[in-house]
């Protein structure tokens, strides 16, 4: 297996401007500095453009602030960065696999339910050859698929989108974070 690799060395860069680092962090959000989340508008920044970046390539993150950190903020922020994106690709993959557990659940109530429609449908056969009883032994059949439409639709389009933010907010826990503080 071949992964396309871009000639140009180094990560793909992001680049956001900022007068202050506060802007960067959820000013209602109370936690310790470290794990603090993003401002909403920065998060969706940077994974809107972490998108449309090469998903071959390494990210970096270059914040360019205006003022001069507080004491210690400079050197906490690019850590701060990566735990909120690993918090964020925790929760993607947790919600993945309870989408997956009621898929398994779903798929099960579903071909149960699939098999009392058959047997049903089976057991109306015997009972008569009207056109009454045909139409009720379809009926049974349809609701029996119908009912494995939940399960299947899990199974062939629901986990790709949670797996898709999985792997972008894995990406960007993994970015090099670099701050350009004024001079």
């Amino acid at each position: 297996m071949s992964v396309y690799k871009s000639p140009r060395a180094g990560p793909d860069v992001i680049s956001l401007r900022l007068s202050e680092i506060s802007q960067l962090f959820n000013s209602l959000d109370p936690s310790p500095f470290i794990a603090r989340d993003l401002d909403p508008d920065a998060e969706d920044f940077i994974v809107r453009w972490a998108r449309e970046l090469s998903p071959y390539r390494g990210l970096k993150l270059v914040i360019n602030l205006a003022e001069d950190p507080p004491s210690g903020r400079a050197a906490e922020a690019p850590d701060a960065v990566r735990h909120h994106f690993e918090e964020l690709a925790n929760s993607k993959l947790r919600e993945f696999h309870q989408l997956m557990r009621r898929g398994r659940i779903s798929l099960v109530i579903g071909l149960l339910f699939l098999g009392v429609c058959l047997a049903g449908g089976n057991i109306l056969e015997r009972l008569g050859g009207s056109t009454f009883w045909e139409v009720l032994k379809e009926g049974f059949l349809i609701c029996g698929w119908v009912a494995m439409w939940r399960p299947l639709e899990i199974y062939l389009y629901d986990w790709w989108p949670l797996r898709a933010e999985w792997r972008i907010f894995q990406r960007l826990c993994h970015m090099e974070v670099e701050l350009v503080l004024p001079k």
